[in-house]
């Protein structure tokens, strides 16, 4: 029988998300990671939320810049969401070789995502292994279209026509 921590885990793969790239901006180096735990707050004001390991340098980067964006990716953008999920370690320039782009605080954003929104840190809240961020939309911009990449059960799937 699974442990707690085990059947968590299973049960919360359940769970299908979107996908997008949190990032920031610190001391002019881009940072940034894949996370699929971001959601909408509140309309007024505009807020919304992510959540990041404590470990993550992008965690202890977004507290320091004070600043974040959100790239929600497109089904064509799975290498992306596995460059910043990992399989370039966070020590490394993951931005690397990748088109950005910035709004008004200076996140990078990514080239070729359904949508994007430009974010002033507002509050963070300890809980466990991670912090949970809220951040007042700056900015916000719809992409060129497209499908989002989605997460379910540790793969990647695409919305069928």
């Amino acid at each position: 029988m699974p442990n707690e921590q085990d059947q968590f885990r299973l049960v919360m793969r359940q769970w299908a998300s979107g996908i997008s790239v949190v990032s920031t901006k610190h001391d002019g180096v881009f940072h940034g990671m894949t996370v699929s735990s971001f959601s909408s707050v509140s309309i007024e004001p505009q807020l919304v939320t992510i959540s990041l390991m404590k470990d993550s340098r992008t965690h202890d980067f977004v507290i320091s810049a004070s600043i974040f964006g959100i790239t929600v990716l497109s089904e064509t953008q799975q290498e992306i969401s596995k460059i910043f999920a990992g399989e370039i370690p966070d020590t490394e320039n993951r931005f690397n070789d990748l088109e950005t782009w910035t709004m008004v605080t200076g996140s990078p954003f990514l080239k070729g995502g359904l949508a994007f929104l430009d974010c002033k840190l507002t509050d963070v809240y300890d809980f466990g292994s991670n912090s949970l961020f809220i951040g007042e939309v700056v900015a916000a911009k719809v992409g060129n279209g497209g499908r989002p990449l989605l997460y379910f059960d540790q793969q990647y799937h695409m919305l069928q026509e």
